[in-house]
């Protein structure tokens, strides 16, 4: 009994799904048939062959081909209301192309400087020991106590009161003085070493250049070498934009392109830019090509690392482009509905560059046509039934002609002797179904 109950719950909504299905379908294609919703009937009519001399113009050497794809499609006015018809006059205009990238805030690497020791030795003391502190020019980093610098000094102090005893100015004096230069004591220090003829136990080394210490690479006893970067000092009053160009874009950007940068994160009003230099390879990752900015930071708000936006306008020569929902792309080929009058026939065009909504035409319009610029999808639909023999708006009527009645042939003459009736068929012999009406 559950199993029952249980089947009967999913087969009951399940038929009552399909009878509702079923049943709207049917009236969707008796007011299909009756209506011909949105496009007129198109009467069905039964008329004789045209001789080809008295074809219409349009259809002449066509006999023996096959039918174009689309025809010419005739819409009233309230009827083009009614299919939400947009009508543009064609013209010329600046084709000018955005693009758009992913922008980011780094340092300059030109004005990047390491602070390193010359002399092999031990960290004893940290002036700065801080990521992010700003430091200026000479300004004292660390002190390294170094057994080699201590014994150079002490010897060139031996040279200098063996030379102040005997009198005599010796080449030892400067050699000695050079050496210590060499090691990385400043002119400062060895002059004061030289008046209290004490050897300084510490090396001091200094900033080499104002900016913000960007990366710390020692603590306090850290065994150093000249090898050792001990603390690295970003010059941030200029920095670098890196903007990514995807590929498509890469053939519009050149040495000095103008663009947008904006930065909302960073407070500042977006601001005009050029490219001062295109890297010569793509960023694999991404398939994008990064190109750079040379951007002046006096206030510090563009800060590495910020994300923002390039924006890239580019002007183009002037031509001819219509609405990207104008032209229809069947795969093979494109063409657009030009308006002439209440008909709007299909033409062919040949297409250019893409924009986000507009597309260019290299060829098939000129200046002054008008085209459907919204609203083509339903004309589209009835010029390509039309073309394949289809009734006009799916409507399958009776034809316009008197049941028993001929229709008229295109070729007769507008007056003149009727022509004779044509001989009635004899009467078929009776057989067993003769009284039965067709």
């Amino acid at each position: 009994m559950t199993v029952t109950s249980g089947l009967r719950r999913v087969v009951v909504p399940l038929v009552s799904a399909v009878t509702t299905t079923a049943l709207l379908s049917g009236a969707l294609w008796i007011q299909h048939v009756r209506g011909g919703w949105p496009f007129p009937p198109r009467a069905k009519t039964v008329a004789p062959a045209v001789a080809p001399a008295a074809m219409p113009p349009d259809m002449a050497g066509m006999t023996g081909r096959a039918m174009p794809d689309r025809v010419p499609v005739d819409a009233t006015p309230s009827m083009q209301q009614t299919l939400g018809v947009r009508i543009e006059q064609v013209g010329r205009e600046s084709l000018t192309q955005t693009i758009q990238a992913v922008a980011t805030v780094a340092p300059d690497e030109s004005r990047i400087s390491h602070a390193h020791t010359r002399v092999a030795g031990w960290v004893e003391q940290l002036d700065v020991n801080t990521t992010g502190e700003l430091v200026r020019a000479g300004q004292p980093l660390a002190r390294i106590f170094s057994q080699e610098l201590l014994s150079s000094q002490t010897e060139y102090l031996a040279a200098r009161r063996a030379t102040s005893a005997s009198g005599i100015a010796s080449a030892v004096i400067a050699s000695g003085r050079t050496r210590l230069t060499v090691l990385g004591m400043s002119e400062a220090e060895v002059s004061e070493i030289e008046q209290t003829g004490q050897a300084k136990r510490l090396v001091t080394v200094v900033a080499p250049r104002s900016g913000v210490v960007v990366n710390r690479g020692i603590s306090v006893g850290t065994a150093v070498d000249p090898s050792t970067p001990l603390l690295t000092i970003a010059d941030l009053s200029r920095v670098w934009v890196l903007a990514e160009v995807p590929e498509a874009g890469i053939p519009a950007i050149r040495m000095g392109s103008r663009a947008r940068l904006e930065f909302p994160a960073s407070g500042r009003e977006p601001f005009v830019a050029r490219v001062d230099f295109l890297y010569p390879t793509l960023t694999e990752r991404t398939r994008t090509l990064r190109v750079r900015f040379s951007i002046g930071n006096p206030s510090g708000t563009l800060r590495p690392g910020l994300y923002g936006n390039a924006i890239f306008e580019l002007p183009g020569a002037t031509t001819i482009t219509v609405p990207r929902d104008a032209v229809v792309d069947t795969g093979r080929e494109q063409h657009v509905f030009v308006s002439i009058g209440d008909r709007f026939e299909p033409r062919p065009v040949t297409i250019g560059v893409q924009l986000a909504d507009r597309i260019e035409i290299l060829s098939g319009l000129t200046t002054g046509e008008r085209i459907v610029a919204a609203g083509v999808f339903l004309l589209d639909s009835e010029s390509r039934l039309r073309a394949t023999g289809g009734m006009g708006g799916h409507a399958h009527g009776a034809s316009s002609t008197p049941k028993g009645a001929a229709a008229p042939s295109a070729a007769a003459p507008a007056a003149g002797p009727a022509a004779p009736p044509a001989a009635r068929p004899a009467t078929p012999p009776a057989g067993p179904h003769t009284g039965h009406r067709e």
